[in-house]
């Protein structure tokens, strides 16, 4: 099982917290999105919004799919980060069903994560000081969990229809936005969100709720108040 420490490493969180010089290039990304090009069959998407520029540092969403899915997923992310410029970095869980911790543990799909993250911060001027950690469904489980043991990289958790909590260890005291669909047949509201949130509060987190009239589905609304939140 990968540590926490160990993910540090991989993702380069000493550069992500500013102790590493700016590396990227202005010929290493292209406005839109674009495939990260470091798996095979298994990869993941870069979305870069139209307002970026090298010279400026752009806050990012490293954005998680849910069960079956691929970073493609989360497309329905991009019109809103475009609007609110920021960059959005969904790799894909190396497994076709679903991320490591909810099958065997932390393992493969962190150690790729680690180096999504130090591709995309050589290709783009990243504002380290202004990184959130973000899923739906499944992949708010795993932004959920993994998000409470980097607090002290990922400043912010957003985490739509979660329906896990169990992170490996705590570090930080990022900020957190959950959503929930009252009417949530896959994660029932009762057993899972509305059971987070008091618990949250309870250790000290600063947690935003939102219920909202739906299903299991994000609604386009949710995802800009989530967006939103994260840029205040």
């Amino acid at each position: 099982m990968m540590t926490r420490r160990t993910f540090l490493a991989a993702s380069g969180a000493a550069a992500a917290l500013g102790y590493s010089a700016p590396v990227w290039s202005a010929d290493a990304v292209r406005i839109g999105q674009q495939p990260l090009k470091l798996g095979s069959d298994r990869d993941g998407v870069l979305f870069v919004p139209k307002g970026y520029t090298p010279d400026v540092p752009m806050p990012m969403v490293l954005m998680f799919h849910g069960a079956g899915g691929t970073g493609l997923g989360v497309s329905y992310t991009f019109e809103v980060a475009d609007a609110l410029g920021i960059i959005v970095l969904a790799p894909d869980s190396r497994d076709e069903a679903t991320w490591d911790f909810l099958v065997h543990g932390y393992g493969e799909d962190v150690e790729f994560i680690g180096i999504a993250l130090k591709d995309t911060y050589a290709r783009c001027n990243i504002d380290r000081k202004r990184m959130a950690i973000a899923g739906h469904s499944d992949g708010a489980s795993y932004a959920l969990s993994l998000g409470l043991g980097t607090g002290d990289t990922f400043g912010k958790i957003i985490a739509f229809s979660p329906g896990v909590m169990q992170p490996a260890e705590v570090h930080g005291k990022p900020k957190i936005f959950i959503s929930h669909g009252l009417s949530d047949p896959i994660m029932p509201i009762e057993v899972t969100s509305r059971k987070f949130v008091p618990r949250l509060k309870g250790l000290g987190y600063d947690v935003t709720y939102r219920e909202y009239e739906g299903r299991h589905g994000v609604t386009p609304a949710v995802v800009r108040e989530g967006f939103e939140w994260f840029l205040a």
